[in-house]
């Protein structure tokens, strides 16, 4: 298991719900994004009408889902939530839409994962809140025009841009979440401790947050995993000593830094002289698959400065070389 990865795992869904900040004032971070729906919200419900549709896009783990949440209850509604691969049928999106309340949220997460007939089906519901429904079959079928109540729809994805441009022209907002700063994940590691009550001090909390990759999900991970430590090889309260032991145990370093980001860097200098190398040669060395580097890895590293994308693939920058003590051999 892979803690610093940025997608949800299985134990993470249990502590997630608990942590999972209920209002705007109690979410940290993305405060423009926060600032805008504040008053979009207002806005709405001094009308009366449904807020706008928005789509969130970014990294995994930065607070989509939570948003979307917020969102419902800063509205006063009710929220109902699926994903684009379990909507495989209109049909299946109909039953969702006809018991969406007036003005309800309606969240898709992995949004670009809708299939073709099902986002066609959904334009009209965003645009006018109607649906056309079949009734029979053969030759005595007929489609009927249904109005349904106005709602607000809800998108996530983490690659935007694989959204069609007829379903991205359709949401009014459209948000790019950022990674957080280092003292922000200090925040978010502070409460999140108060909540789950693990004492921890501030030295402690300022290291987690600097190797928590710029994503709360990893930073209350890496909390709950040094927590772990704490409780078997101290007194149960999390300090500096217990806390870069235990990150060094569960091999990350002071730059957030993994054994498989090790290896995608390390491979492109060692092996391809810092590169330019493409995708798919990086992922046939360190046998992983090029979707999961390109989503999951390159990201950060990315976001690092540690590697740059070209035309003729992936280079390794002189800030990599630098982290890993290495210098570039001037004959390459």
């Amino acid at each position: 298991m892979r803690v610093t990865t940025p997608e949800r795992l299985k134990d993470d869904e249990e502590v997630e719900t608990t942590l999972r900040p209920r209002r705007f004032d109690d979410f940290v971070g993305q405060s423009r994004i926060k600032e805008i729906l504040n008053i979009s919200i207002e806005a709405a419900k001094r009308r009366g009408e449904a807020l706008d549709h928005i789509l969130f896009f970014g990294p995994p783990g930065l607070g989509k889902t939570t948003l979307a949440y917020i969102i419902s209850r800063e509205l006063g509604v009710n929220i109902s939530t699926t994903s684009g691969p379990v909507v495989e049928r209109p049909a299946d999106l109909a039953g969702i839409l006809t018991k969406l309340g007036t003005r309800d949220a309606f969240f898709i997460d992995e949004i670009h994962r809708l299939g073709k007939a099902v986002e066609e089906y959904l334009y009209p519901a965003m645009e006018e809140f109607k649906i056309d429904l079949m009734l029979d079959q053969g030759a005595n079928a007929r489609s009927v025009s249904l109005t349904i109540n106005p709602f607000t729809l809800i998108g996530a994805t983490t690659r935007s841009g694989l959204l069609s441009a007829p379903l991205r022209s359709r949401f009014e907002f459209t948000f790019r979440l950022d990674y957080y700063s280092s003292d922000e994940l200090r925040h978010i590691i502070f409460r999140s401790s108060k909540i789950l009550g693990i004492p921890i001090d501030e030295e402690s909390a300022v290291e987690i947050a600097s190797r928590a990759r710029g994503t709360p999900r990893i930073a209350n991970r890496l909390l709950k995993r040094v927590r772990d430590y704490a409780e078997v090889k101290s007194n149960g309260t999390i300090d500096i000593e217990i806390t870069r032991f235990a990150l060094s145990q569960l091999e990350v370093d002071e730059k957030g830094l993994d054994e498989l980001d090790k290896r995608i860097l390390t491979t492109i200098i060692d092996m391809y002289q810092g590169g330019p190398v493409g995708l798919k040669t990086i992922a046939a060395s360190i046998s992983e698959d090029p979707q999961t580097i390109e989503e999951i890895f390159e990201p950060y590293l990315l976001q690092l400065g540690f590697i740059k994308r070209t035309a003729k693939g992936r280079e390794a920058t002189p800030l990599a070389y630098k982290h890993f003590g290495k210098q570039k051999n001037k004959l390459w």
